[in-house]
């Protein structure tokens, strides 16, 4: 597998640090509200990338923190007269909600900032021991930007234009605009913790960098998140893991692109700021997450109304294959033809193109195109026209959903058997035998009382079939 990495700007062979196991690092959400289809994107993104990795027998280890202690958050327990431990906890259950509606596999370790201040502060220490840091009277500690040489090297800007866009906010002691906060002193009302430097909390990018050492080691496989992040985040998380631990933090950074919203940047005051919550209550959260992969990761999306439609039939045009296909398995017949040998390697290359566009760079918008390409040939090779065997039918099935599922579609789970099942199958059997018999008024009085009822009838060569509306 070929990854674009951000740090070098161009495609490299994925090779783990241990054969056959993945260290992967997730930005996950600050939990102050709800996320919004913006934090969707990698959410859903690299929840493929493990899936994938999974897939091709890869142990994969997936840390995606919560980061519950944050202005933010401290700014929201305020307007609800709450505290942060409540409005964090609180957010991180809607978060797990969404996730889990968007079909997003919960992470192998999902560590809070909270949890790990002991790990915060080692490192900390490290870097005053080291001179990368240093802390002031107010209780702040700063990293010292210039005494690394190679900070600006994930986001590739020199030094000093970087510089040139620093400024240092009231109330902050630097000795350079550039350095910024790996601990912040406490000021009155906030929550702190104790410290060798006074009370105080955490900055934000020293958080990660903690957790991904503690839960995956010094250095890691990769490193993944928003392309907002590269700078200052990532920056800034390179800097200080490289600084006190002396090795390379990771090996390949991975960054999925913004989101628009009607071709424009989503923002509050533009009033085109949509939370996931919002989305799935009018369209159902799996539009949502085939919008987030039917696109390149590293390419723009855009939102509208008439995208996620496009999105909602797209998933009812592969549904309808998988029901098609079970349909027509039912009525098989049991024995293989010679001739589906030479069909079962038409349906292989499918796969194969799968495999290609996700051996390149996570391509999931040209993997989706080999299963629409898969899905045509089920639809036309194997229909009830044709006569499949059922040995034929499973195979096709077993790949098509083998393939939906590395994308995390396909989810939702079948419509279970309503009480009126076999009234229906009755009334079905009874139109079936009426237009045998030619008797075409009774075949449409049935017809039309199945409509009603919601039932929506298909013939086929091989029978009726029916589906709730």
């Amino acid at each position: 597998m070929r990854i674009y990495n951000t740090l070098t700007r161009q495609k490299e062979e994925f090779v783990p640090i241990t054969p056959g196991e993945a260290k992967i690092y997730a930005c996950g959400p600050t939990v102050y509200n709800y996320i919004h289809i913006g934090n969707a994107r990698p959410i859903c993104v690299f929840d493929v990338l493990r899936r994938y990795l999974e897939y091709r027998g890869m142990k994969v280890t997936f840390v995606q923190n919560f980061t519950d202690v944050d202005d933010k958050i401290i700014r929201k327990a305020n307007e609800e007269n709450s505290d942060y431990l409540t409005v964090s906890r609180r957010y991180i259950e809607e978060y797990q909600k969404d996730a889990e509606g968007m079909n997003v596999r919960p992470a192998t370790i999902h560590p809070k900032a909270t949890e790990n201040i002991k790990e915060i502060q080692s490192i900390i220490s490290t870097l005053i021991q080291k001179g990368y840091a240093y802390p002031t009277e107010n209780g702040d500690v700063y990293f010292r930007t210039l005494k690394d040489p190679q900070y600006g090297k994930l986001s590739h800007q020199p030094l000093e234009d970087l510089q040139a866009g620093a400024r240092i906010a009231t109330g902050e002691i630097k000795e350079d605009a550039m350095d910024f906060a790996l601990w912040k002193g406490a000021k009155a009302g906030e929550p702190y913790w104790e410290s060798p430097w006074g009370h105080g909390r955490p900055g934000w990018h020293i958080e990660c960098s903690a957790m991904a050492r503690r839960y995956l080691g010094k250095t890691i496989d990769i490193h993944c998140g928003g392309q907002d992040l590269i700078f200052p985040h990532h920056e800034n998380e390179i800097a200080q893991s490289e600084c006190c631990n002396g090795v390379p933090f990771a090996h390949y950074w991975m960054h999925n692109g913004y989101i628009n919203v009607d071709n424009r940047k989503m923002s509050k005051s533009l009033g085109n700021f949509f939370t996931v919550r919002e989305v799935a209550q009018k369209f159902g959260y799996e539009p949502i997450r085939y919008l987030m992969v039917s696109s390149h990761y590293r390419t723009p999306i855009n939102y509208s109304i008439d995208v996620i439609d496009q999105c909602k039939a797209s998933l009812e045009r592969l549904y309808n294959c998988r029901d098609n296909l079970e349909f027509v398995m039912k009525n098989a017949v049991a024995e293989e033809k010679p001739e589906e040998a030479q069909e079962k390697k038409k349906l292989d290359s499918y796969h194969t193109a799968f495999i290609e566009a996700m051996d390149d760079d996570l391509n999931t918008a040209n993997a989706l195109s080999a299963i629409f390409d898969l899905a045509r040939i089920i639809n036309t090779d194997l229909s009830a026209a044709s006569n499949p065997s059922r040995k034929l039918c499973e195979y096709a099935l077993a790949l098509f959903n083998e393939l939906c599922g590395v994308l995390g579609l396909l989810y939702q789970k079948e419509e279970t058997a309503g009480e009126d099942d076999q009234e229906i199958e009755a009334l079905v059997q009874k139109r079936t035998e009426a237009r045998k018999n030619k008797d075409w008024k009774t075949a449409d009085e049935i017809r039309d009382t199945l409509k009603a009822r919601g039932i929506v009838l298909e013939d086929t060569p091989q029978g009726i079939k029916w589906k709730r509306a």
